[in-house]
This record gives structure tokens, C-alpha cells and sequence, in this order.
């Protein structure tokens, strides 16, 4: 895959109700319980999901599906996960920061290995953040609202 160019429709300044957060995980029992500790967080963001690399790819390229950015805007936040079918996180991650206009998007690795050489090789491909997912639903939430009031004050730049 080649670098593009890709429309800027990220607002500047902290995460918002308008802002977009891109969830990439192939459970579906995972995504379930996200979008669950997101309401319970009151996180009110526009949260879009896709469950492989492929996806994420495409879903950042505004491609097939993803191509109409009123539906799907470019993510303030991708939450990543890096055990993923077709494509994995970590060529995700390859991907991105391979891409001059999304050098700046911000990677939250969001994954339930606590594998050392899991969290140095995100780090060293551009991640931004990891978080091991919690096994229960009460420390999913308290992590999302952690998550919510950090990205409420957090200033992102623009995308490219």
C-alpha cells in the first residue's frame, strides 16, 4: 500500500462529542463490551469500529465503504488492537506512520498482551500509548473515563 493523500477533516484542540475515535478489534464480544464502557464512561464521542487491519487501512485511506467522510471521519484517536486477523496491529502501525498525512494521529494500542516485546516493538513502530485491556467490565469502565478526561484535555494537532 502507497501513501495518498487524505482529506484533513480532524478538528484541531481536545476531543469533543464531534470528535472521532476508530476502535480496531476483530472481537466482536470486545467491541461490545467497549461501546458499553463507553456509554457507562458518559464518553460522548463518535465511536466507529472496524475488526482487522484491512479495515483500519481502508477506513484511513477513505476507501470502498469508508469513502464518505461525513460518515466516517478521520479518527482524533485510533484504538488498536494488535492481534488482528489480515492485517495486525503492528502493520497497522507500520502503515501509519508511513503515511505523511496521519503522522500525527494519535495511537492508543489497546491490547491484551502484557508481553514486554509487545509493548517496546508499538512503541518503537510510533504508537503513542498501551493499554492491556481489564478483565472486568467496572475496570473497562474506570479506564475508559480515565481515558475520556485525558483526551478532554489532551490538544491534538492536525492530521497531515
Amino acid at each position: 500500500m502507497t501513501g495518498m493523500p487524505i482529506e484533513n477533516t480532524t478538528a484541531t484542540g481536545f476531543v469533543h462529542e464531534h470528535s472521532t475515535i476508530l476502535l480496531a478489534d476483530d472481537s466482536e464480544n470486545d467491541l461490545f463490551l467497549m461501546r458499553m464502557a463507553f456509554r457507562k464512561a458518559g464518553f460522548a464521542v463518535q465511536l466507529q469500529t472496524v475488526s482487522n487491519g484491512v479495515e483500519v487501512i481502508a477506513y484511513l485511506k477513505g476507501e470502498g465503504v469508508y469513502a464518505n467522510r461525513s460518515l466516517y471521519p478521520l479518527p482524533t484517536v485510533l484504538l488498536l488492537d494488535l492481534n488482528m486477523p489480515m492485517t495486525s496491529g503492528f502493520d497497522v502501525l507500520t502503515w501509519v506512520r508511513a503515511q505523511p498525512a496521519l503522522r500525527r494521529l494519535s495511537i492508543m494500542v489497546l491490547t491484551a498482551s502484557m508481553r514486554t516485546e509487545d509493548v517496546e516493538r508499538a512503541f518503537d513502530l510510533g504508537a503513542n500509548s498501551f493499554l492491556v485491556k481489564p478483565s472486568s467490565m467496572e475496570e473497562l469502565t474506570a479506564m475508559v473515563r480515565c481515558l475520556r478526561d485525558w483526551l478532554s484535555i489532551n490538544h491534538f494537532p492536525p492530521l497531515g
